[in-house]
């Protein structure tokens, strides 16, 4: 049996804020395996790219350094790459295929987001070169329309809930079989409640919850008296409408989580409200 590790590896290959002694932007691949609750350190790396060599042949060849660096560490290829940016997913797939990798378009790289966050408050300003004056504002996202989640992941009824973030710092403990358990964090009020949904099923909650995990879960969010999924790289998906109510709670719970625990969520899936074994469980993060 292998002694490797092995995890998900959180991609980004874009430009940076910084102009090159050339006059051009710099490009830089990053690549960080996705945490769990162990306490494990994670695979980092990154690469510089010349900007007039930002093709799929140079990402594969970097990729096949960060392999085998990976193996070095004692890692093993990780089980999927995943791709947040639109703009570079087709690269990314090119330059995967070759390495038998596979990628997944998802917003599931909080690890990355947070890694970047870092870079560009500690490392960048102090690099000779960086745009430091007003910058033009990054184009405003396209909202893709909520579309009803599949019949596949609607279970046969749900509630809005919350999990004080004590209890949620044993979740590796619960019995559960298909889990998306990230890090929680430095926060140290066990007390603080963290929203999310759970979804009951009373016959199928395995495959529903099978189901949600393709999905690839992201954050929730409430829209006028829609309670939203967002998922994937772009996907919106329309759990359900709320009565006003309803809606007010959780918008009001949702803004908490953002302001006092780094907006932490979760979505549950269960066969009953009374059951303790939990055929799904994943943690999200209003981050992005």
């Amino acid at each position: 049996m292998s002694n490797l590790k092995q995890a998900d590896w959180e991609l980004d290959f874009y430009s940076r804020p910084i102009i090159e002694s050339d006059g051009k932007k710099r490009w830089e691949l990053l690549i960080i395996s996705s945490p769990d609750f162990s306490n494990t350190k994670p695979f980092k790396w990154e690469k510089r790219c010349p900007a007039n060599e930002v093709n799929s042949i140079w990402l594969g060849l970097a990729l096949k350094e960060a392999l085998e660096e990976a193996k070095h560490q004692g890692w093993e290829a990780p089980l999927r790459l995943r791709c947040w940016r639109t703009s570079m997913k087709s690269m990314v797939k090119r330059a995967a295929e070759e390495l038998d990798l596979k990628v997944i378009s998802s917003r599931r790289t909080y690890a990355l987001v947070e890694w970047l966050a870092e870079r560009e408050t500690n490392l960048y300003p102090n690099e000779e070169g960086f745009l430091s004056g007003p910058l033009a504002p990054p184009p405003a996202p396209i909202l893709n329309q909520a579309i009803p989640l599949p019949e596949t992941v609607r279970g046969d009824a749900w509630s809005w809930a919350s999990i004080p973030i004590g209890m949620l710092k044993e979740a590796q403990d619960w019995p559960m079989e298909f889990n998306g358990l990230i890090p929680i964090g430095e926060i140290k009020n066990d007390e603080l409640s963290i929203p999310g949904l759970r979804i009951f099923s009373k016959d199928r909650s395995l495959a529903l919850a099978g189901w949600l995990g393709g999905l690839e879960p992201v954050k929730l969010l409430i829209e006028e008296k829609k309670l939203l999924l967002e998922a994937g790289q772009d996907d919106r998906w329309l759990v359900t409408d709320l009565d006003q109510k309803t809606a007010n709670l959780a918008n009001q719970d949702l803004s908490k989580t953002r302001e006092n625990s780094g907006g932490l969520q979760f979505i549950a899936v269960q066969s009953t409200p009374e059951e303790e074994f939990f055929a799904g469980f994943w943690m999200l993060k209003d981050v992005m």
